[in-house]
């Protein structure tokens, strides 16, 4: 028996039910909810791709059905074959109506039960948390994101060449790495894919890396994993105004196709459209760090010192200035990274540019133009003390061909999250890793 055909009937996954309108149809799942007693059971039926309620009659089924029905607990899988009929109330549109029903496993005592739980028990079952309806929905909506990223970069001829996550030395210093024993030698795990996304644009023009990426903080903040996934786009040829263009497009694009394919998720979540739907539309908004630092201080805010980064609450005054995200550029070169290029009118700001979100979400975006000439890069690395042997083969790209170049990173989980409306990264990703939490 092939694992999609059960008694001569093709399984349907319930988003696609509304095309199978009167016809019996296999339907193949998890229970997710159940109630009715005597000679009715109303079974809500789960399998991924959404839930639909299946309308158990005591006459329509073997007496056996019944009572499986009957005794049928949360979250056990279960195989159904029924009639889909046309129901306008039903979330999906429809309900089934089914004719027979096989118990597949059977789920005991289910830890998850309507009652409410704190975030410390629901994370130490998050291998079943994701079961719930909320994390169903933000798991597709990120699940989406992935897809839109790829297809941007594709569509705009952007090679995908992922760096490693294994690094002989840091993107930016080695404060907040992991360092890992390889071999006979340390290394540590990637921060950042851009330096090898710098030499891979020298070989292919335009590319992108994309995968997991690690920072060692210790923060417990609702904004911070210890892993996380970041997608990394840099191109020859790119000043600063090229960046940021590419970086509008992009989150624009991102918004959009989330909200042509899963507005049914985003209406899960309680998602307000109407606060997300202008960011689908560019040009989003430009200032530069004077002027952000500006509209600060003017807002009375005694904890942000001018002349250093933003914190959290700096990014959700000036994200919720807007109502789109806003591109904050111009950055004083002092706290910026070694390989941005300086402003050529004034030394003292980094081509750099930070995008961040609206209603709180913060920064999504960070990027800049590339120094390129190789003894402005060398001296940078001597002033900030790292080890030259190390960055070499970083150097030899201003050495043999050196051009213009720039790119940025978008961290996925806190897209999601701006997107999806959701408070805490944890739940925008699959298994959250954490200063507390490694399992499961």
């Amino acid at each position: 028996m092939s694992e999609q055909v059960f008694q001569g009937h093709r399984a349907v996954t319930i988003r696609h039910l509304q095309k199978h309108i009167g016809e019996e149809v296999l339907l193949q799942g998890w229970l997710y909810n159940k109630r009715g007693k005597g000679k009715l059971y109303f079974l809500q039926v789960r399998d991924g791709t959404g839930i639909v309620q299946a309308v158990v009659s005591k006459d329509a089924v073997s007496p056996e059905d019944f009572e499986t029905a009957a005794k049928m607990s949360q979250e056990s899988s279960l195989r159904l074959i029924g009639k889909v009929v046309e129901d306008k109330r039903a979330p999906s549109g429809v309900e089934i109506q089914p004719s027979r029903i096989v118990l597949v496993g059977e789920s005991r005592e289910y830890p998850i039960t309507k009652k409410e739980h704190g975030p410390n028990f629901l994370l130490e079952h998050r291998h079943l948390w994701l079961r719930s309806k909320k994390q169903m929905a933000i798991m597709r909506v990120r699940d989406e994101v992935l897809k839109a990223i790829r297809d941007f970069f594709y569509d705009r001829d952007f090679a995908c060449v992922d760096s490693p996550i294994f690094t002989p030395n840091a993107c930016e210093g080695t404060t907040n790495l992991f360092g890992v024993q390889y071999f006979d030698e340390m290394a540590y795990l990637t921060q950042s894919g851009q330096l090898y996304g710098e030499a891979s644009a020298m070989a292919l023009g335009k590319i992108y890396c994309f995968g997991p990426t690690f920072r060692a903080e210790k923060s417990k903040t609702r904004r911070h994993l210890t892993e996380f996934w970041m997608v990394e786009p840099e191109a020859a040829f790119y000043d600063l105004e090229d960046v940021m263009l590419l970086a509008e497009d992009f989150v624009s694009y991102i918004v959009r196709r989330v909200l042509q394919n899963r507005r049914e998720d985003l209406e899960v979540l309680g998602r307000d459209l109407s606060k997300l739907e202008p960011a689908s539309q560019t040009p989003y908004p430009r200032i530069r760090y004077e002027e952000a630092a500006r509209m600060l201080l003017e807002s009375g805010d005694e904890t942000f010192v001018p002349g250093e980064d933003f914190g959290a609450p700096h990014e959700t005054f000036l994200g919720n200035s807007f109502d789109r995200p806003v591109m904050v550029t111009h950055w004083p070169a002092a706290i910026k990274a070694f390989y941005m290029k300086r402003d050529a009118a004034n030394p003292e700001l980094a081509l750099g540019v930070d995008m961040i979100a609206p209603e709180g979400f913060g920064e999504i975006i960070g990027g800049a133009q590339r120094e390129e000439d190789l003894e402005v890069l060398e001296e940078r690395i001597r002033e900030e003390g790292l080890p030259e042997e190390a960055f070499r083969w970083y150097l030899d790209l201003r050495r043999f061909g050196s051009v213009p170049h720039g790119g940025f990173g978008l961290g996925v989980e806190r897209t999601v999250a701006w997107i999806c409306g959701v408070e805490h990264l944890r739940e925008c990703i699959p298994f959250p890793r954490m200063l507390y939490r490694i399992y499961p």
